[in-house]
């Protein structure tokens, strides 16, 4: 295979693809658990589907986040690399990466498949020039920062992962394993990636139009009784949730609470009750097997139809879409991957 060869010009059977993780000094440590999601598609698939690499600028010892060293080898040695996956720091603000990495980062991403900037990775990614008319995510606590750093990039805060083209970015580093898992569903199928989330004891792999928060925590309600007004309605989401009625509950005129709510959590109760519905109903998705008409009836929403068109604009998803990707796995296939598995000492089959 020369190097400018495609993965996707190749057959459609199992083929090696080759996984470079670019650490740079003071790497995010968690980037590494990422690599066990490879791993376990090579033990699902029964193959050696990935091969993963760790590199740095000149080879050698580098120190993680944890002060944990990791041995890598030359950037300049890579051959063929179908991914690479550019680790991020734990602050980007505090580091200038240098012309040698930029260099590099732009210099491959002429060749590989996909560039992968794993949380903070993006700041990375940016300065080769890389994000300019691209959507990109990244941690939340950076996302203003890394719109302010470049201007070009279409910056979508509140997304667990983001795909656009060639170019993939993550929120915080429990997401990244959301797009590992996303990475391994394009190349070897949902069916396969479905297996590895349940090898990892993930609940489902997350299609990346998730919120990075929790609703009710993003309201942040100061006063006792914003919170239990939003208390109230979290236990009552099948009810249809008047103002005056949450207003009662707090010993408030309907005028004085809607001032109140808005002025602590920035938006109106009826915003606030319909992003908490939508994140029950999400929930409730995730968790079980219920119909769709029920997870509407018990958060609120007038029907199915209403559902839908209320996840599709909070998630960029359809309900029917959450449910397949958490859809339980075929037996064979968490057998396959049991069998597989490294024993412990001194088990034995029973």
């Amino acid at each position: 295979m020369t190097q400018t060869a495609r993965f996707s010009d190749i057959p459609q059977v199992i083929v090696m693809h080759k996984i470079g993780y670019f650490l740079p000094e003071g790497f995010q440590v968690m980037a590494m658990g990422t690599q066990s999601v490879f791993e376990m598609a090579n033990i699902v698939a029964r193959e050696q589907a990935y091969q993963v690499v760790d590199y740095s600028l000149t080879g050698g010892k580098v120190r993680s986040s944890l002060g944990t060293m990791v041995l890598t080898e030359p950037a300049r040695d890579a051959a063929v690399v179908d991914t690479w996956m550019i680790c991020g720091v734990v602050n980007p603000l505090s580091i200038d990466h240098s012309p040698a990495q930029t260099d590099f980062i732009g210099h491959v991403a002429r060749s590989a498949r996909r560039l992968a900037g794993l949380c903070t990775g993006a700041f990375a990614l940016g300065d080769a020039g890389l994000l300019d008319g691209r959507r990109v995510t990244t941690h939340w606590a950076f996302a203003n920062q890394l719109r302010k750093r470049y201007p070009g990039a279409q910056v979508e805060e509140d997304r667990i992962f983001i795909v656009d083209g060639s170019i993939w970015t993550s929120a915080g580093l429990t997401a990244a394993m959301d797009l590992s898992l996303a990475m391994v569903e394009k190349d070897l199928g949902p069916e396969v990636a479905s297996s590895v989330a349940h090898v990892l004891v993930m609940h489902y792999r997350r299609s990346g139009g998730q919120s990075q928060h929790s609703e009710v925590l993003r309201l942040g309600a100061k006063s006792e009784r914003i919170q239990a007004a939003l208390d109230y309605a979290r236990r009552n989401l099948s009810q249809p949730l008047t103002v005056d009625e949450l207003a009662q509950t707090v010993h408030l005129s309907p005028r004085q609470f809607s001032r109140i709510f808005q002025l602590e959590t920035g938006r109106s109760p009826r915003k606030a009750i319909e992003q908490m519905r939508l994140e029950e109903a999400r929930n409730m998705i995730e968790r079980g097997r219920h119909s769709l008409e029920i997870v509407a009836r018990e958060t609120g929403f007038r029907d199915r139809k209403h559902l839908r068109e209320v996840f599709v604009r909070g998630y960029g998803i359809t309900p029917q879409v959450l449910r397949r990707e958490r859809r339980p796995l075929r037996g064979r296939q968490v057998e396959g991957a049991r069998a597989d598995m490294p024993r412990e000492s001194g088990s034995r089959d029973t």
